[in-house]
């Protein structure tokens, strides 16, 4: 392809990456949303806030495919347009989106990390319900001891 020919494919491709990058924001700010939640342990927020990603997700996974043939055409003829502005505005944009990427997996490792306190948290207070249980179980035996005759020893007796 010559250099007239990838031009128009440099602004389209720029066009694709500033799309990316709202969706990244969005998605960005549904992992700290998410985050938040996981904290609260509020199970319908939770499943709300998972929804809202699985959209963004598939219309970042749609673009990014519909990208992918324009982007192997710009790293065919990148040596005749590396030295353009355009083509360094792109080189930063998907630096800002790369930043993006790890900012909401480290995010996400924090939702993980919640989620996981939380269900130990849970697992902790059925454990402390089934002992509590217990305990009343054998307090109510003192309590209330059970009042009926012995019926083997008034077979023999």
């Amino acid at each position: 392809m010559t250099r007239e020919e990838l031009l128009p494919l440099l602004d389209q491709y720029r066009a694709g990456l500033d799309a990316e990058l709202m969706l990244l924001h969005r998605l960005q700010a549904l992992a700290l949303e998410q985050r938040r939640v996981s904290q609260t342990g509020s199970i319908t927020e939770i499943h709300t806030t998972v929804d809202d990603r699985d959209r963004v997700l598939a219309s970042l996974v749609k673009l990014e495919h519909e990208l992918k043939g324009v982007r192997q055409k710009l790293l065919e003829g990148r040596t005749w347009i590396a030295d353009l502005p355009a083509f360094k505005e792109v080189a930063e944009r998907h630096k800002e989106a790369a930043a993006l990427v790890n900012d909401i997996i480290g995010i996400d490792r924090d939702s993980i990390e919640a989620l996981k306190e939380a269900e130990q948290a849970r697992r902790v207070a059925a454990q402390a319900l089934e002992q509590g249980e217990s305990t009343l179980a054998a307090y109510r035996r003192v309590v209330s001891p059970d009042l009926t005759p012995a019926t083997l020893v008034n077979r023999r007796g």
